[in-house]
């Protein structure tokens, strides 16, 4: 299974920018999805997961300007991020778990002041 990170920029606080993660297979499969971000320095950091069902959570870091979601149908997993602030700033990674667990090559989003 691979899996595909892209939709990461450069962009001012306050904007937004939306992260997609393509998978190799049918996400049918996946019992959960989850993006992280790691930042220089510092250690690997759930940013946003959802369940097979639907269910979701987040750290309350980005909780009210991150969204997760997931498209079956497309094999696609999207982040949502608004209102970025520099401390958003990181490689996002995606990542799914079948009982095997999945990472995507990271893509990087920069969050200038």
């Amino acid at each position: 299974v691979q899996l595909q990170a892209s939709g990461g920029g450069l962009v001012q606080a306050g904007e937004s920018l939306r992260l997609s993660c393509v998978a190799s297979k049918n996400i049918f499969s996946f019992r959960a999805m989850a993006w992280y971000r790691q930042a220089p320095g510092k250690e690997r950091e759930l940013v946003a997961g959802i369940s097979a069902g639907g269910s979701t959570n987040y750290p309350d870091s980005v909780k009210g300007r991150f969204t997760i979601s997931r498209d079956n149908d497309r094999k696609t997993m999207y982040l949502q991020m608004d209102s970025l602030k520099p401390e958003d700033t990181a490689v996002y990674y995606c990542r799914a778990d079948s009982g095997w667990t999945y990472w995507g090559r990271g893509t990087q989003v920069t969050v200038s002041s």
